[in-house]
């Protein structure tokens, strides 16, 4: 088995990006999703996430796991140190939040690099992982069979306009950033959103 791994700044992105997975024959068991919350785009009380489209969210992590209503409507709403609130549906989402999986708000036990790392992710990229999500991002995981499958969901994600790992680790040097810090404070709304508007006009890595 092997774990491919993408980081998207928008959630329209990353939505696509798991939509292209499931039709590819990829199971949703194998697929998660984790979106930073910090602007309190969804919202529990009501369950609208992103105007409807996870109706779900604050059922809980893995409560779509196999049923009817595909990925995108399980999201759960919980907390992970150094990012702050995020929804998040599947598999790496239950191994971040171990024991709390599915717990409002609840906080992400090891945190999202332990969950990163025991996948099969590099130390190094999943720091970067971790920070795009602290800064607004969504992250979409898929562990698929060594070799086609492999190869397939690869470029799924970078067709779904993935972000380039090696330029994003770049610009946040760039900015003094060193490593994924999950005592820091979580990103602000105002914060958040300036990072979007920064990426805003990124042009699609080339594949």
């Amino acid at each position: 088995m092997a774990t491919v791994t993408g980081l998207f700044d928008t959630y329209s992105d990353a939505k696509t990006a798991v939509g292209e997975l499931a039709r590819a024959g990829i199971d949703h068991d194998d697929i998660s999703i984790v979106a930073s919350n910090a602007d309190g785009s969804y919202d529990r009380s009501t369950g609208d996430v992103d105007a409807g489209e996870a109706a779900g969210a604050g059922a809980g992590i893995g409560a779509l796991v196999g049923g009817t209503g595909g990925l995108l409507t399980g999201l759960g709403v919980m907390a992970i140190p150094g990012v702050g609130p995020v929804v998040a549906a599947g598999w790496l989402a239950a191994t971040a939040a171990g024991a709390a999986a599915g717990a409002l708000a609840g906080g992400a036990a090891g945190g999202i690099i332990g969950a990163l790392t025991d996948s099969g992710v590099s130390s190094e990229d999943a720091h970067v992982y971790a920070e795009g999500v602290r800064r607004g991002g969504t992250l979409v995981t898929a562990r698929v069979s060594d070799g086609d499958q492999e190869n397939l969901a690869r470029s799924i994600l970078q067709n779904s306009n993935w972000v380039d790992i090696n330029q994003r680790r770049a610009s946040y040097a760039e900015g003094g950033w060193d490593s994924f810090d999950e005592t820091a404070d979580p990103f602000s709304p105002e914060q958040v959103e300036e990072e979007r508007r920064r990426y805003a006009a990124r042009v699609p890595p080339a594949v």
